[in-house]
């Protein structure tokens, strides 16, 4: 009886150590390889442009910067061709640049980070519910901890005549991405976890017109874009159509026209690939030039929130990997239907970054985004570990699986003797 007992739990023992182990090697990425040769900015561009062409059914514009200056650059369409001037609309990075006009609004001082969020609204505030809407403050609702459950997602409106009243949109989104409910309030103990909401940033818009007295367009064109030369970015749809928009390709290559959102601040971004990359130098070492303070800039590459351990969101950023100089690689990425994917990664320390906007593949930016944090750092970044977490996952269950079967085969031998 003994030995059976032993020989279970070396079993046991066995399938912890092997799924510790794959999740090590996973999150570690101690089996993977740099796509480019070479420490060159060209040599990076010159192998993801090689994962580009193998089957990339769309448009595609990429920024390599290398010390707040663009060092190489890639642009591809099997359509209207593209460069670093055509505007993509670029879904969920929206909430990047949406942040910084809200953190404006903390430095003039009209706005605490830790106040209730409702103390500054007059057209719309969160349904009454088990859980004190006092704790939705500004903070939480730029890092994903408010509590908010609406796990929006907007899916777009095909014109503009049909796109709903900010307050409508709260109350519950018509554009609602499938299996979402639309409807914005506090689904669970705010600041007690990481929820992410596409809802708390159409609150953020709705607070930063409240504030200032402004539209949202206007507030971000004069505090954001125009401070930062970003001449081809805004969030007003028609003033885009104007500036050479790229065409929009969904997954089998066909074209698909770009959606109308009341949500612009969660998804309806419109900008370059060269404006992204003046904001990127914005938030370099020395530039001098930045819309926000240095300390407002350190202050949302913070930590606010976690999972697995692994610090992943700050102030309206994500958190992909540490830099290896005590700071974070920072950015956002985008996705949204029919296949748009955005992307920016920066290393604050240097001023290095990319930039990738593409339509016509839903993964493609991210996956080359995460590539270039490797290639950076040594380092798999958050995306790039979570799209992997699904093999990995694979991997552990077949080897404990193994493992089982050979444990079992032992103490059947073992019984018999």
């Amino acid at each position: 009886m003994k030995k059976m007992i032993g020989i279970a739990a070396l079993t046991l023992s066995a399938i912890v150590i092997w799924s510790g182990s794959i999740f090590v090697i996973g999150s570690e990425g101690w089996l993977k390889r740099p796509i480019a040769a070479d420490a060159s900015a060209q040599s990076f561009v010159a192998a993801a442009a090689e994962i580009v062409e193998q089957d990339h059914r769309g448009n595609l514009s990429m920024l390599l910067v290398e010390g707040g200056k663009v060092a190489a650059s890639h642009h591809s369409s099997t359509g209207k061709p593209v460069d670093e001037n055509s505007v993509f609309q670029v879904a969920s990075l929206s909430k990047w640049l949406a942040a910084w006009g809200v953190m404006t609004l903390v430095e003039d001082g009209v706005i605490d980070l830790d106040e209730p969020v409702s103390r500054y609204l007059t057209r719309w505030q969160l349904p009454t519910g088990p859980f004190d809407n006092d704790g939705v403050t500004t903070r939480r609702l730029l890092s994903h901890t408010a509590g908010l459950d609406d796990g929006l997602g907007y899916a777009g409106f095909d014109s503009d005549s049909a796109v709903q009243s900010l307050e409508s949109s709260l109350d519950r989104a018509l554009d609602a991405s499938p299996g979402k409910s639309g409807v914005v309030k506090v689904g669970s103990e705010p600041g007690a976890s990481w929820n992410y909401s596409g809802g708390g940033y159409t609150l953020l818009q709705l607070l930063i017109e409240e504030v200032s007295g402004q539209p949202f367009t206007d507030y971000m064109a004069e505090r954001v874009f125009e401070p930062l030369n970003m001449s081809q970015s805004g969030f007003d749809h028609k003033k885009a159509a104007g500036l050479g928009l790229a065409e929009n390709f969904d997954l089998e290559g066909n074209v698909e026209p770009l959606k109308y959102y009341s949500s612009l601040a969660s998804t309806s971004l419109f900008t370059s690939s060269r404006d992204l990359a003046l904001f990127l130098a914005a938030q370099g070492p020395g530039s001098g030039h930045s819309v926000l303070s240095e300390t407002s800039m350190r202050l949302m590459r913070q930590p606010h929130a976690s999972q697995m351990g692994a610090d992943i969101w700050g102030l309206g950023t994500m958190l992909y990997a540490p830099n290896n100089a005590g700071d974070f690689i920072i950015g956002h990425d985008g996705n949204n239907e029919p296949a748009i994917n955005t992307a920016a990664r920066l290393d604050p320390a240097t001023g290095d970054g990319i930039v990738i906007l593409e339509t016509g593949r839903d993964l493609l930016a991210t996956h080359l985004a995460s590539e270039w944090v490797f290639w950076k750092t040594g380092r798999v970044d958050s995306l790039a570990f979570a799209m992997g977490l699904s093999t990995w996952l694979l991997w552990a269950g077949a080897g404990s699986f193994s493992i089982l079967l050979m444990g079992i085969a032992l103490g059947w031998r073992r019984r018999k003797r």
